[in-house]
């Protein structure tokens, strides 16, 4: 069996056009098309060699199509500045964190989407609503990415070779992603997950994420978010000298940059303050970076239950990797800094803070697996480690049922099921 919409997806990963594909291989550009195209299937002796030189085992190009992301779904940050071979390995990547995504949802019970959208509202009226729908108040937000998995979202990480993109966000099928650049501090890495948040809450049903809009209402959304008026204001941060902004960013988990910006935003730094306040923190150095910053990069909490999981039942990451018809490597980029996993025989480790777990024994049925529960200050979330679909246990505090599935929309024609 030969997929040829998994021979087009492994080219585009890795950045390759069917020219050098052909060059690559010794073949014609012509057989490179006519394999794509379901006009000629490639023999074993020749997919062996398109894959070793793809670097995906020969099982990958055996599986059903994978999905396809879309770029009019897609919330690049810039994505006029992106080649076309850098936008379709972005894409692509994304395409096969969501066959893991896939086949995680095939053994596991994962929280169902609950991500309200607001179209028509402003950034900073959104973010109050999502903040009034989460139960979150005023105080700031405990940890964003077992937040954002708590209400469905699917977070990863972006493979080495996409870090260009920064972070995106897109809906397949309403489910919807975040994919972020776990490279960076603590606090760049919260206000990029806030601010993806903000394109699935902001840009969906009839709004495009990519609009010349997009971006600056993102980063307000992410703003209020992180920063929520009431809190601030509470705070009594008028006229704050620096010293001041460099303690307060500390409750809030986000730069410094980003506060005194915040602080502006409110009327709560004059427009000369608030130059002399950006100057003075670069001098600092705050400008690329948080000096001394003692806040972690913030981890998966959802993934480290499924593979914490599946290491009781003796399963490693390259037996994850082997069922997906990926190397241990790629999967090893997918959930960089976002959980501790060891990929045996490559050398490699992605580390992370591991979240505190406690597994839970409630009354289910003889044959169905237990409840593995993961706590955050003010979510608690559950995962069944069993195909069949058992009801999702979820806290009995009042909160506000699951919206309508999220929907991203094309340039052209109606939106369709895969998201966005």
């Amino acid at each position: 069996m030969f997929t040829p919409e998994r021979l087009v997806l492994a080219r585009k990963r890795r950045r390759m056009s069917q020219a050098a594909l052909a060059a690559a291989s010794g073949l014609s550009p012509q057989s490179i098309n006519a394999f794509e195209k379901h006009r000629k299937v490639p023999s074993a002796e020749t997919l062996a060699s398109l894959a070793w030189i793809l670097r995906f085992p020969v099982a990958f190009f055996q599986a059903p199509p994978a999905p396809e992301m879309q770029l009019d779904a897609v919330s690049f940050r810039a994505p006029t500045k992106m080649s076309a071979l850098e936008r379709d390995a972005t894409l692509s990547s994304g395409a096969v964190a969501s066959t893991l995504n896939a086949w995680l949802e095939e053994r596991f019970r994962l929280p169902a989407p609950n991500v309200p959208t607001y179209p028509h509202l402003t950034p900073e009226q959104a973010a109050e609503q999502v903040r009034a729908a989460w139960g979150l108040g005023e105080a700031p937000v405990p940890n964003l990415v077992h937040l954002l998995e708590a209400n469905g979202v699917r977070v990863f990480s972006l493979a080495p070779d996409c870090l260009d993109a920064d972070a995106f966000s897109t809906i397949y099928a309403g489910t919807p992603y975040v994919f972020l650049n776990t490279r960076k501090t603590g606090e760049r890495g919260r206000f990029d997950a806030a601010h993806e948040l903000g394109h699935l809450v902001l840009h969906s049903e009839h709004r495009i994420p990519g609009g010349r809009e997009g971006e600056p209402e993102a980063n307000a959304f992410a703003s209020a978010f992180l920063m929520p008026r009431a809190g601030i204001i509470a705070q009594r941060l008028n006229d704050a000298s620096v010293e001041r902004i460099l303690s307060a960013k500390r409750r809030w988990g986000v730069s410094a940059m980003a506060l005194a910006y915040r602080l502006r935003a409110l009327g709560l730094l004059s427009e000369w303050r608030h130059t002399q306040t950006v100057k003075k923190l670069a001098q600092m150095g705050y400008r690329s970076g948080e000096p001394g910053s003692l806040l972690s990069r913030e981890s998966s909490q959802l993934l480290a239950k499924v593979f914490d999981a599946m290491r009781a039942k003796g399963m490693t990451a390259a037996d994850v990797a082997a069922q997906m018809g990926i190397h241990p490597d790629d999967l090893n980029d997918y959930v960089f800094g976002l959980v501790p996993i060891s990929v045996p025989g490559e050398g490699m480790t992605s580390t992370a803070p591991r979240p505190e777990l406690r597994l839970v024994h409630d009354a289910t049925p003889a044959g169905h697996a237990q409840s593995v529960t993961a706590l955050t200050p003010s979510i608690s979330s559950a995962i069944v480690t069993t195909p069949t679909k058992t009801p999702f246990e979820e806290p009995n505090d009042g909160a506000p049922a699951p919206p309508t599935p999220l929907r991203r929309p094309t340039r052209s024609g109606p939106t369709v099921p895969r998201g966005r």
